[in-house]
C-alpha cells in the first residue's frame, strides 16, 4: 500500500500559516526571527512560534521550524536557548543545514526531530546514509536531481529515512541555492537569510571586438535576465512523484502573499484528491508566478522533456488575478459576507471565490457598507472590515479575488 504522501506548506507568518491549512496543508514550515534563510519574511517570535504550532496541532497539521542559516561561532551562543525553546514549544522538526545544529540539538533536546534542508545539496544515497547516521530522519533533496535518480537512491536507504523534494515555487540560479551574488554585489548575505535576488535583475553581456572596442549583447532593448529561473510547476507530474519514493510534496514561499498560498496549496490538495487536473492547472495559472519549468526532476530521455530552466525576456511575474477580500464570516439569511478588503473594488464588480477544492463560483458584489452602517460604493481602505452583498454561501478564510 502506498503511504500517505505530506503537502508541506510555507508559512512566512501566522496569516499564512492559517490559510495553508484552511487550504488543506498537512504540515506547514516556518521561521524564526532567528536562524532563518528567509529573514527578510515576517517570521515568528519564540512565543508565536508556541501559538503556531497550538493552532495547528488542533487542526492535526505538523509544524517545522528552518533552522537552516550557515552558522557562526557567535551565532551558536543563543542557538541553544532557542533550540530549546522550539522543543517546548512542541514543533515536530527542525530543518537544518548545519552540522552545529544536529549537535547542539542533540545535546539540548535529544527527543527532537531532525531534517535536512535542500542547502545541504543532498544528492546520492551514501551522503543519505552519513546524514542518517547522525540524527537526520528525512532529507530534503537538491532540486538538480531526477525522478530516476530519487527512485534509485529511494530502493538503497532505510524505511527510517524519509525524502521530501520542492514541487513548485520559485527556483535559484545557484547550486543548491548556494549564491554569493547578493554578498558580493549588495553585502546582503543570501546563506544566511538575506539574499536581495539580483538574478532577477536586467544584465547586459558585452562582447570585445577586434579594436579592442565592447559590443553590448541584449535580447531586448532594457538588457537580459540571463540569470532568471523559472518558477518549478510539477503539478502534472505528481504520481511519478509519488512513485520515486518521496513522502512529503513542499510548496516554496515563505515570502510570497495569502493569495499565492492558497491558490497554489488548494491546487496541489485538488490534484491530491483527484479533482479535475485542467481546473487545477488553470488555478496555477491564475496565480502570480513566472514561466514555469519542471526543473531538473523529468529526465530528457525518458520522459520526453523538453522545458527550459531560464527566463530571460523578464524578471518580473505573469499577473492575472489579484486578491481583493478576506472573508470573516456569512449571514445565510440575508446573503451578506463580512469580509476584510485587501485591494480595492466596487458595487457592481464581479467576484471569483477561492474556497477549499472550490473555485469555480463567482458573484457579482451588491451592496457594501461598514460595520458601522455606512453604506459605500467601493471599497478603498486596506483591510477595512465591511459588509457586502455576496449571492454565494462563502466560509471563514476563503478568498474573494479579481481579474485584473
Amino acid at each position: 500500500m502506498r503511504k500517505k504522501v505530506e503537502l508541506l506548506a510555507p508559512a512566512g507568518n501566522m496569516e499564512r500559516l492559517m490559510t495553508a491549512i484552511h487550504f488543506g496543508a498537512d504540515a506547514v514550515y516556518l521561521g524564526t526571527t532567528a536562524f532563518s534563510l528567509r529573514n527578510l519574511a515576517d517570521n515568528f517570535t519564540l512565543d508565536e512560534v508556541a501559538e503556531a504550532v497550538r493552532y495547528s496541532h488542533e487542526r492535526n497539521v505538523k509544524v517545522y521550524v528552518t533552522v537552516n542559516s550557515f552558522m557562526r561561532d557567535d551565532d551558536l551562543v543563543d542557538l541553544p536557548d532557542t533550540i530549546r525553546a522550539l522543543h517546548e514549544a512542541g514543533v515536530d522538526a527542525l530543518i537544518i543545514n548545519d552540522p552545529s545544529v544536529i549537535r547542539i540539538a542533540k545535546r539540548v533536546a535529544p527527543e527532537l526531530h531532525l531534517h535536512l534542508s535542500t542547502q545541504a545539496n543532498t544528492l546520492n544515497s551514501e551522503a543519505a546514509l552519513f546524514w542518517h547516521e547522525q540524527g537526520i530522519e528525512r532529507i530534503v533533496l537538491a532540486r538538480e536531481l531526477t525522478l530516476k535518480q530519487i527512485a534509485e537512491m529511494r530502493r538503497k536507504l532505510p524505511e527510517t529515512l524519509e525524502l521530501e523534494a520542492f514541487v513548485h515555487g520559485a527556483m535559484c540560479v545557484s547550486y543548491s541555492g548556494r549564491c554569493l551574488l547578493s554578498n558580493y554585489i549588495d553585502g546582503r548575505d543570501s546563506n544566511r537569510g538575506e539574499c536581495v535576488q539580483p538574478c532577477r535583475w536586467s544584465y547586459e553581456v558585452r562582447e570585445r571586438g577586434k579594436n579592442g572596442e565592447y559590443f553590448t549583447i541584449v535580447s531586448e532593448r532594457d538588457g537580459s535576465f540571463i540569470l532568471n529561473s523559472r518558477d518549478m510547476n510539477m503539478v502534472s507530474h505528481l504520481n511519478e512523484i509519488i512513485d520515486s519514493g518521496i513522502v512529503s510534496l513542499k510548496i516554496e514561499g515563505r515570502m510570497k502573499s495569502i493569495l499565492y498560498v492558497a491558490t497554489v496549496v488548494n491546487a496541489y490538495r485538488m490534484a491530491l484528491d483527484g479533482c479535475d487536473m485542467q481546473v487545477v492547472r488553470n488555478e496555477l495559472n491564475h496565480v502570480s508566478h513566472r514561466p514555469y519549468t519542471t526543473g531538473f526532476m523529468l529526465d530528457n530521455d525518458a520522459m520526453g522533456s523538453t522545458d527550459e530552466l531560464m527566463a530571460p525576456e523578464s524578471g518580473g511575474y505573469i499577473q492575472n488575478f489579484q486578491i481583493s477580500a478576506v472573508v470573516l464570516g456569512y449571514d445565510e439569511e440575508t446573503k451578506t459576507a463580512h469580509i476584510e478588503q485587501r485591494n480595492r473594488f466596487f458595487d457592481g464588480d464581479e467576484l471569483m471565490i477561492l474556497s477549499p477544492k472550490d473555485v469555480l463560483r463567482k458573484f457579482t458584489v451588491h451592496g457594501i457598507r461598514t460595520e458601522d452602517d455606512v453604506v459605500q460604493d467601493n471599497a478603498p481602505h486596506p483591510c477595512q472590515r465591511l459588509f457586502i452583498g455576496c449571492d454565494e454561501p462563502v466560509k471563514p478564510g476563503d478568498i474573494l479575488r479579481k481579474k485584473v
